[in-house]
């Protein structure tokens, strides 16, 4: 008003949020209502200070904790009221990229959830995934709970419907991408599994593919290299292929790779990575076969190609 007043130059429509990381506020988020468009949670701050607990004190640390019958009672009546005025609540900090909990943040009915950037496909492909009213419910429970332990047992419980992913998909599958390394390639296979939900930790993945390169290299000679890991960090276990628009530098003495199939398997596949990689090195050593591989035109000739010649 004092801009208008004055006569300067100002975005009238731009809105006005607070953050909510003090206990005291929670009390009177219906008085705020009437000066703000809308809330954001500090879920690391509002922790520490409704527990008085230094999340950076080692003595107390392991008393800090979010999900706690308390906590979420409390973000159940910020998010309620807020709402009864019309304004949205978000949530950042670190419980905002917490896949575990997002079935109670869900349920709490929060109307946006802020994380790094590398979280987010991850984060939105889970949340397809999930049945909003059971999340209700299974929030409604946890407030109900005496203990962050009863807590935890109730999301063990709770598994929403996982969909399966094909080990082979055309959305991993690349022809003529112009990368200039061995760096690039990997770094852009691993990040295109983090964009279709595959991974929630792009970096965390990248860097287990190269703890296997440090140790030998995955180039196999025909121009073609085959990274490989048995990650924690996979979601959906799957093969990616790279096919370039120019050879690079693969760091071995087999010469330069033209075509990269990067398997990346679940901690808990067993010897699965073992038998698919086998099979995968066998089929390569045939002319025929790596000859198909670089004449496919398209994604899609190259998709048709391994469903037919490859058994998982």
């Amino acid at each position: 008003m004092e801009l208008k007043r004055d006569g300067l130059r100002h975005a009238a429509t731009i809105l006005l949020g607070i953050m909510v990381e003090v206990p005291s506020v929670c009390y009177i988020i219906d008085h705020f209502c009437d000066e703000v468009d809308f809330f954001s949670i500090g879920s690391n701050d509002m922790t520490q200070y409704l527990y008085a607990v230094d999340r950076n004190n080692p003595r107390v640390s392991p008393l800090y904790n979010p999900i706690t019958p308390s906590f979420l009672r409390m973000l159940q009546q910020i998010v309620r009221t807020a709402h009864q005025h019309g304004k949205w609540v978000g949530i950042c900090g670190e419980l905002g990229g917490e896949s575990r909990y997002l079935p109670l943040l869900l349920g709490l009915e929060l109307d946006e959830l802020s994380m790094s950037s590398p979280r987010i496909p991850g984060v939105k492909s889970q949340l397809r995934q999930m049945d909003s009213q059971a999340c209700r419910a299974l929030a409604a429970q946890a407030c109900e709970c005496r203990s962050a332990e009863e807590i935890e047992t109730l999301l063990n419980q709770f598994a929403p419907q996982k969909d399966v992913r094909p080990l082979l998909a055309l959305e991993n599958i690349f022809v003529g991408e112009s990368l200039s390394n061995k760096e690039q390639v990997i770094q852009f296979l691993c990040g295109n599994l983090g964009v279709n939900g595959r991974t929630e930790h792009p970096f965390e993945l990248e860097e287990d593919v190269w703890q296997r390169e440090e140790i030998v290299t995955t180039a196999v000679g025909f121009g073609v290299a085959i990274p490989h890991t048995k990650s924690q960090w996979i979601r959906h276990s799957s093969i990616s292929i790279a096919r370039l628009a120019r050879p690079v530098d693969w760091q071995s003495e087999m010469g330069e790779v033209e075509l990269v199939i990067m398997l990346t398997l679940g901690a808990d596949e067993g010897i699965n990575h073992v038998k698919v990689f086998s099979q995968l090195a066998r089929k390569l050593v045939n002319k025929n076969f790596r000859q198909s591989l670089f004449a496919a035109q398209d994604a899609e000739s190259l998709l048709a190609l391994l469903e037919a010649e490859l058994t998982f």
